[in-house]
């Protein structure tokens, strides 16, 4: 399977472009390391690949994925991603655990992050509910990806008001958090939740908005209509 990542990395140089790669670093706070790659570029190289990875046991797709963070560059790391909630049919319950690893070892900015965890880890969490206490272990981690992922692991199913308890809890124990990624990643899942759940985040705001920075604040109530903001952001 070596040949795969050879190749992979072959057609991502010769589709590096150092304007990219300056440009996107505006968006981190962090270096970042990429070849400068755009992301419909880095999913086109990675699709003619997709059937064979797919027919793959999970340990051998993780082994590759494990390859592509271990370079530390940002265009590999989605394609770990990519591969990864491929097999999302097939996960067990130990793969939360492979999961786990990469966001402590190799994920060092948002885009990784929640690349990740937007997709598999949220996919995961469908499939086996009963974990989404792990999240909540997450959530208390000195690893600020680790609390960031326990948030943002829950975007989509919040959406479609799912986990809305694990969700407020997770929230709760995130809420007074001094990193700016992880107030947004906790905001932003609050404001997935309002998109299904309007009062009820809108209660819990309302509730916690002495103790909550304002980032978390603001991103937790952006879908909510004006009056409802300005009620949240009075002092």
């Amino acid at each position: 399977m070596k040949e795969i990542i050879a190749e992979i990395r072959d057609e991502l140089k010769k589709n590096a472009d150092p304007r990219i790669q300056i440009a996107g670093q505006r968006f981190f706070k962090e270096k970042v390391q990429s070849y400068g790659v755009k992301t419909a570029m880095v999913m086109k190289i990675a699709k003619p690949y997709d059937k064979r990875v797919a027919s793959l046991d999970n340990m051998l797709v993780f082994a590759l994925c494990e390859d592509l963070w271990r370079s530390g560059i940002m265009e590999e790391s989605f394609i770990a991603c990519h591969w990864s909630y491929l097999i999302r049919k097939k996960y067990l319950d130990c793969d939360l655990k492979v999961f786990e690893k990469w966001i402590e070892l190799h994920v060092s900015n948002w885009a990784s992050c929640d690349t990740l965890c937007n997709h598999s880890v949220g996919s995961f969490i469908d499939s086996y509910p009963q974990r989404i206490e792990d999240l909540k272990k997450w959530a208390q981690s000195r690893n600020r990806w680790c609390r960031r992922a326990a948030a943002v692991s829950l975007i989509i199913p919040a959406r479609r008001g799912k986990f809305l308890g694990d969700i407020f809890s997770i929230a709760g124990i995130l809420l007074e958090d001094k990193d700016d990624m992880v107030q947004k990643g906790y905001g932003w899942m609050l404001k997935s939740a309002s998109q299904a759940q309007q009062k009820e985040v809108f209660d819990f705001v309302m509730n916690s908005k002495s103790r909550m920075p304002r980032t978390a604040l603001r991103y937790a109530i952006e879908k909510m209509p004006r009056s409802l903001k300005a009620k949240a952001m009075e002092k």
